[in-house]
Formats: C-alpha cells, sequence, structure tokens
C-alpha cells in the first residue's frame, strides 16, 4: 500500500503545453540556482502539465505528491515498516526525490496540515537539505533536486494558506486561464477534436467565466473543456458532452444547473 498518493514520472513523451508567458524562462532561471518553486493559479489551468513539461524539458525525473489534510511528515520523507518480521527504514517521496536529484512537485501544498509543510523550510532556503530525525541524519539535495509547490488562490482562507516563512523561501510564477485563441488550439490538440469544436467549447468556457452567480465555486477551467472535447472524439454531441463534462461537475444547484444549461444550447446547439 503506497503511504500517500505520488506519482513518478520519467522521460515518457513530451507533455504538450503552451507557453503563455515567461513561465518557462523564470523556472529554468530558479532551477539553474537551486531556489524552491511557488506556481500559483486556479484550478485546471494547467500548472501540473506546466510542471511535467519541464521536467522534460531539463530531463529530470518528477515525483509528484497530491496534498490533503491527512498528509504527514512522515508520508513525506518516510518511516520505519514492518516487513519479514524486521523493521526497516522506507522513503517518503520527498526524501527520494532529495537523494535521486528529482523534481518533487507538491500539488495544492495548502491541503497539508501545517506542521507537515515546515519540514520544506530547510530545503527551500539556501541550506538544501532535508532533516530526517528518525535517521539521525540530514541528507544535502542531489544535483538537479527542485522543490515545486503549488495551489489554488481562490480556495485560500485563514484556516488555508500557506505560511510566510514558506512563501518567502520560494519564486512565484502565476498562472491564469489563456487567451481564447491559445486555449483552443490547447483543447484542440488534447482532445483530438476540430478546430471548430474547439472553439465552441472555449467560447462557452469564457461565457461561464464571465458568469457573476454565488452558485458557482469555480468556473469552467481548461481541465472540463478539455474533457467536454474528448467525449465529443468519443461521438457526444458538443450539448450533450458540455452538460457531462462542464456543467454536471461545475454545481449541484439546480437553478444554476438550469443556467448554464440554456447557456450551452445558446453556444453549442447546432
Amino acid at each position: 500500500m503506497n503511504m500517500t498518493n505520488t506519482n513518478i514520472k520519467a522521460k515518457f513523451a513530451r507533455p504538450y503545453y503552451v507557453s503563455v508567458g515567461n513561465e518557462k524562462a523564470v523556472f529554468k532561471a530558479a532551477y539553474k540556482q537551486g531556489l524552491s518553486i511557488l506556481l500559483k493559479g486556479p484550478t485546471g489551468c494547467g500548472k501540473t502539465r506546466f510542471v511535467e513539461a519541464m521536467a522534460h524539458e531539463l530531463g529530470r525525473p518528477l515525483i509528484t505528491v497530491a496534498c490533503h489534510d491527512d498528509l504527514t511528515t512522515a508520508d513525506l520523507v518516510g518511516r520505519y515498516l514492518l516487513k519479514d518480521g524486521e523493521t526497516e527504514w522506507v522513503d517518503g517521496p520527498l526524501t527520494r526525490a532529495v537523494r535521486e536529484g528529482a523534481i518533487c512537485y507538491l500539488d495544492e501544498v495548502v491541503e497539508a496540515r501545517k506542521d507537515t509543510t515546515v519540514v520544506l523550510h530547510p530545503l527551500s532556503d539556501y541550506r538544501r537539505q532535508l532533516p530526517l530525525e528518525r535517521l539521525g541524519i540530514t541528507l544535502d539535495a542531489a544535483p538537479g533536486f527542485c522543490l515545486v509547490v503549488s495551489y489554488n488562490p481562490g480556495y485560500q482562507s485563514v484556516l488555508k494558506d500557506l505560511k510566510d516563512s514558506t512563501r518567502q523561501r520560494m519564486v512565484a510564477i502565476d498562472f491564469d486561464y489563456p487567451a481564447a485563441e491559445v486555449e483552443e488550439k490547447i483543447v484542440a490538440q488534447e482532445a483530438h477534436i476540430s478546430a471548430q469544436q474547439a472553439a465552441k467549447l472555449v467560447q462557452l468556457g469564457q461565457a461561464i467565466r464571465r458568469l457573476e452567480t454565488g452558485g458557482l465555486r469555480e468556473v469552467a477551467s481548461t481541465r472540463v473543456l478539455i474533457a467536454a472535447g474528448q467525449l465529443v472524439a468519443e461521438g457526444l454531441t458538443l450539448c450533450d458532452a458540455a452538460q457531462a463534462a462542464i456543467a454536471g461537475p461545475l454545481t449541484d444547484d439546480r437553478q444554476v444547473s438550469h443556467g448554464l444549461k440554456k447557456l450551452i444550447g445558446i453556444y453549442l446547439d447546432g
């Protein structure tokens, strides 16, 4: 059983990512200087895909951790486990990344407990070290190691926020949804649909983002537009695909859902 939800990626096919600003230049500069990186942006705007693309460009393995409120320090650094009647130390994903010189990506880091994220401090400043108290040792980060964290500012509250002492150890890169012409290319490429179909889905997405309603916690992300496109690629109509992949996941409010259905009809019907 995995100690936490992790994903390890090495040198596979190049992830598709379209640069919309200077984010690649900032990432590479921070990486070369051994600086930690903070990605901020709304859900589904491409933060994770960006990290995958940069890991590929830099030729580094990527270890991803999906953070949650039950994530402990031991989940990140490792713990003793019982095996064949004996206890043995098993590295956590953060420790593996430090030893191997991998990029460690903590997705939605604010979801983790604050006492857990404190372990990042000696790694994210000039020391680049990871203390393993249970082993009585301190690891120096191997060449190539890079710590990357992300979160969605839209979910921030007093209870879920990144400590200032953590923020100021990192270089920040802000993300947002791409311009329409760029997003159309992304949706068409990722979903394998026509440019015309992608354009209609993006127009719908932008219309939803302009809505002012308390019934939507989040607007239509690039991710849900791609999901709708994937359903279209399997033969669903644009309207049916948008209802299932966009309107359905965005809200359970019947009145808001009805409004989204009307919007889908306006932008996609026919």
